[in-house]
């Protein structure tokens, strides 16, 4: 993989979400018996991250960026009139669709970074994504989030920050800086996906430069979530 070409660092990823979708929901930390306090208290703090999406009840059109298998697609209809769960696998999307049988979800196989389309929303959503972006493409990223909200639209995430203990593990750089980290698969396939960690101060500074009026909290030391709109103009 070329590390000065974003677009082919982003094809690789693809290919890994892809080729792991059979196996996702039973590999990640959700499927599997808790092994640690680690496990249990970075469950926790997802479960914190979801009682401040309830207090930011996304109703209305709601945007959900790299939906999966649905993992959060569910919660977003206790709020939402309408889903649109956009994700570049196919595959997940189908467990997505065997997973949550309600017809307000609309889903959309597409790369994020080439989708084209008019709509418009009341609320954009993305868990665990922001950190699969490389920087080459960070601010035309959120250009994209921008052209998809309403003039009153506004804006939610949760996403991890740096792990330590046995997580880190999970996580090898390649030693470039590119943001590439291994990750496999159970048949032995390896992939280099992108993951860039941030630090909430440091994210609602660099948003805040873009034109957000973003606030990023953290419930603990394994998670951040943000929450806000575009700024005033």
């Amino acid at each position: 993989m070329d590390n000065g070409d974003p677009g082919r660092f982003v094809e690789e990823q693809i290919a890994y979400y892809r080729a792991r979708a059979p196996e996702y929901d039973a590999t990640s930390l959700e499927g599997q018996a808790l092994d640690s306090g680690e496990d249990q208290e970075w469950l926790d703090e997802q479960d914190e991250a979801l009682r401040a999406l309830a207090d930011f009840a996304p109703t209305g059109r709601v945007l959900e960026i790299a939906a999966g298998t649905g993992q959060w697609t569910g919660h977003l209809l206790r709020w939402a009139d309408s889903v649109t769960a956009v994700d570049a696998a196919p595959e997940v999307l189908a467990i997505n669709r065997r997973r949550i049988g309600d017809d307000r979800v609309t889903r959309v196989a597409a790369d994020i970074f080439a989708w084209e389309s008019d709509a418009v929303y009341d609320a954009v959503f993305f868990a665990f994504w922001l950190s699969h972006v490389p920087e080459a493409l960070f601010d035309r990223f959120w250009s994209q989030v921008a052209k998809r909200l309403n003039p009153t639209g506004r804006v939610f995430f949760i996403d991890e920050r740096m792990p330590g203990g046995w997580r880190r593990a999970l996580y090898r750089n390649e030693g470039d800086e590119s943001g590439a980290v291994v990750r496999g698969l159970r048949d032995g396939r390896r992939f280099r996906i992108v993951k860039v960690f941030y630090e909430p101060e440091d994210l609602a500074h660099r948003l805040n430069k873009l034109g957000w009026d973003i606030a990023v909290g953290s419930p603990g030391r394994w998670l951040y979530y943000g929450s806000g709109q575009l700024a005033p103009t």
